[in-house]
């Protein structure tokens, strides 16, 4: 997300784990890789990269999870936006059964970093995604028993009548529940991503903007603050920053805003939600919730299609909090911020290789899991094992029609069009 603001009213930036702002970059130096930014895909990229003996540079250009990666929902959704039947009809069986078992793995390559590292992020398990309407659970059964029976993924059909198991609010039309999935407190991970990359060696420079790389076949080199670097290989997961950094991905993402709010602690939160899974619902603009550690309801609903933020987050927020939840009306809220997420034409990763810089973006809103397994890809690519990094880099991608100055229109005026679709 790129930041509307500062992170100062953000419930995680209030809540996260001690740590040691690194300096900026203010000389010459060499290294294997060089990675260009400190979220998720960067951080994890880097770890990977040392731990495969290479000498690794990260440069952020605020502070380590200062965009998507420390503001987003927490929600741990396994799989990509399209559901396997698609990717399935799509694709045909064979490639869609590796990219099925490449996306899940991301799963267990979460929880295995959370584990190993010992990093204290909150991490629960359950996520549900709560049918808006009754025909979109007709799609979401269909979607749950095609995913069981091609590709052994068992998640729960919740039906309407059982709702209450996990959510009391909303007027949902059933669900799907996968324990598989889960939500955590996304900052947090982020440093301790950070702290295990510097205790296997990562060097890391903060509050470090990068320039665009030069590419001169046997090595790169970049300016970057105050100083410069000169790579073998430069890692690009810059996300919604990319298109400044390597003007020819630009036109493949734009920015959509995104908002959260964090309520005071609840008295009564295990009735409002009593399995503690995440949830997110089907709409195009979708309303996704869970409760944090300490009982509070954060909140994210709505979307904007311009980067000025509104007056009162708060407020353009709750009152898509109060259509759920009707008993929050008069809850305070504590924190509320926001940012953009980076989303491609077709909703799916866009990952690749220009000569010797490799890069992942656009994870369009479905990539807390999935970053993590795309930073270590680009590791594995690096080294020159391409088979994984290949599976995403050749999903089919195309520009955003209309250029620099038109793409953002008309883009928003199809994100207008299915957001107006979630109200007929």
């Amino acid at each position: 997300m790129r930041a509307s603001s500062d992170l100062a009213n953000s419930y995680y930036a209030a809540t996260a784990q001690a740590w040691e702002t690194q300096a900026s970059l203010a000389s010459a130096e060499d290294c294997d890789i060089a990675v260009i930014g400190g979220g998720f895909s960067g951080l994890s990229a880097a770890l990977a990269c040392a731990e495969k003996g290479l000498s690794v540079i990260l440069l952020e250009a605020n502070s380590i999870g200062f965009g998507a990666s420390g503001r987003n929902g927490g929600q741990l959704i396994p799989g990509l936006r399209w559901s396997m039947r698609e990717i399935d009809v799509e694709f045909g069986r064979a490639r869609a059964k590796a990219i099925f078992d490449l996306a899940y793995s991301a799963v267990g390559r979460v929880k295995s970093r959370i584990a190993e590292h010992h990093i204290p992020c909150d991490a629960k398990v359950g996520h549900l995604e709560a049918a808006y309407k009754a025909a979109h659970f007709d799609t979401m059964r269909r979607d749950a028993a095609y995913l069981a029976k091609h590709f052994s993924w068992e998640a729960e059909i919740v039906l309407p009548k059982d709702i209450g198991q996990h959510i009391n609010g909303g007027g949902y039309h059933g669900g799907i529940y996968d324990a598989q999935g889960g939500h955590f407190h996304p900052l947090n991970y982020a440093l301790g991503l950070a702290k295990a990359a510097q205790k296997a060696g990562v060097r890391i420079y903060e509050n470090t903007a990068a320039q665009a790389p030069v590419d001169r076949g046997t090595h790169v080199e970049i300016r970057a603050g105050a100083g410069a670097l000169t790579a073998k290989h430069v890692i690009m997961a810059a996300d919604t920053w990319t298109g400044g950094i390597a003007p020819e991905l630009s036109g493949y993402t734009v920015p959509i805003m995104n908002y959260n709010i964090a309520t005071a602690p609840l008295p009564d939160a295990d009735q409002l939600l009593p399995s503690d899974a995440a949830i997110a619902d089907s709409r195009f603009v979708l309303n996704y919730f869970r409760l944090s550690a300490d009982k509070r309801l954060i909140f994210g609903g709505g979307e904007k299609y311009v980067q000025q933020p509104p007056k009162d987050i708060a407020a353009f927020v709750r009152k898509h909090m109060v259509q759920v939840f009707p008993s929050l009306a008069q809850i305070p809220i504590d924190y509320a911020w926001g940012g953009a997420v980076g989303v491609t034409m077709n909703r799916l990763p866009h990952m690749g290789r220009t000569g010797n810089v490799f890069y992942a973006h656009g994870f369009s809103g479905h990539g807390a899991l999935v970053t993590t397994l795309a930073g270590e890809l680009m590791a594995e690519a690096v080294v020159g094992t391409m088979s994984r990094f290949d599976l995403f880099a050749n999903l089919p991608h195309s520009r955003f029609p209309g250029g620099k100055w038109l793409s953002r229109p008309l883009a928003t005026l199809g994100l207008l069009y299915y957001a107006m679709r979630d109200r007929l």
